[in-house]
């Protein structure tokens, strides 16, 4: 019917509904992810529940507002009124938008930069990630400490040589190549991210870090985790047929684990 307020009354009601059923299953944390394992990923939790709080609050309001103006402006029966808006009004909340979300922006500038564009802290243990289809490998130094040197032409996975070390140099005999990543707790670790083939990605959830693999690039990062567990390492880069296969695991095992897991390493 013409001038009805019923259907408008209905939408309204169902934009309540649904903006209810959304900031329900955000407070009761139902979309929670697991448990920081770093410094630096309880500084990001805590920016992500502030541009939560402030998008929620917008989100909230924009709805309320639709939910209004669906029925305040509903069809009533009469000619339409035409309006050519409010310039000023539109500029001010444009500016308030831009100030918002910039400032959001700046605020978690620090700890995105901290683990990338700023040095691992001194004695950091470095690892270096290598990436292909579909499989992660990780090479420490070793106990002299430095890596050896690859060659692109060595590279031959099914003869044992899947990074192309050559070993004619003495620096990469006791390189460790593993396809787990095992670091100590409570101890800095640099890696070095480079991929052999396509764009891979490296993520783990608990470290609140993902970081592309770009062919051509080798990509420094760094953290410190503070709590002993196994954590899954995904590709989040569509990286082929086989991409949901790509994975590993991130182990934070004690000083002790660690020292062994070099020996049992070294031995092989």
């Amino acid at each position: 019917m013409r001038g009805s307020a019923a259907t408008a009354l209905l939408i309204f009601i169902a934009l309540i509904f649904f903006v209810g059923i959304t900031v329900y299953l955000f407070a009761i944390h139902y979309f929670a992810p697991p448990p920081p394992i770093t410094s630096v990923g309880v500084r990001i939790d805590h920016q992500y529940d502030l541009t939560l709080y402030v998008t929620g609050i917008a989100f909230i309001l924009a709805q309320l507002g639709l939910g209004w103006a669906v029925f305040h402006y509903r069809d009533r029966g009469k000619p339409a009124r035409f309006t050519r808006g409010n310039t000023a009004l539109e500029i001010a909340w444009t500016v308030i938008t831009a100030t918002v979300f910039l400032g959001l922006g700046g605020l978690a500038a620090r700890s995105w930069a901290e683990t990338r564009l700023t040095n691992a802290k001194p004695g950091a243990i470095r690892v270096e990630v290598t990436e292909e289809q579909f499989t992660y490998y990780f090479r420490y130094p070793g106990r002299d400490g430095k890596f050896g040197r690859l060659d692109p032409s060595l590279v031959s996975a099914p003869t044992g040589n899947p990074l192309g070390l050559d070993p004619n140099d003495p620096a990469g005999r006791d390189d460790i190549v593993a396809s787990t990543l095992t670091v100590p707790v409570n101890h800095p670790v640099e890696l070095t991210i480079r991929s052999q083939d396509v764009i891979h990605n490296f993520f783990v959830r608990e470290l609140r870090l993902q970081q592309d693999a770009v062919p051509g690039m080798t990509v420094p990062l760094h953290f410190t985790p503070d709590r002993i567990g196994r954590y899954y390492i995904v590709c989040t880069q569509l990286c082929g047929m086989d991409h949901n296969q790509m994975h590993s695991f991130l182990d934070v095992v004690s000083e002790a684990d660690y020292q062994k897991f070099l020996r049992r390493a070294e031995a092989q």
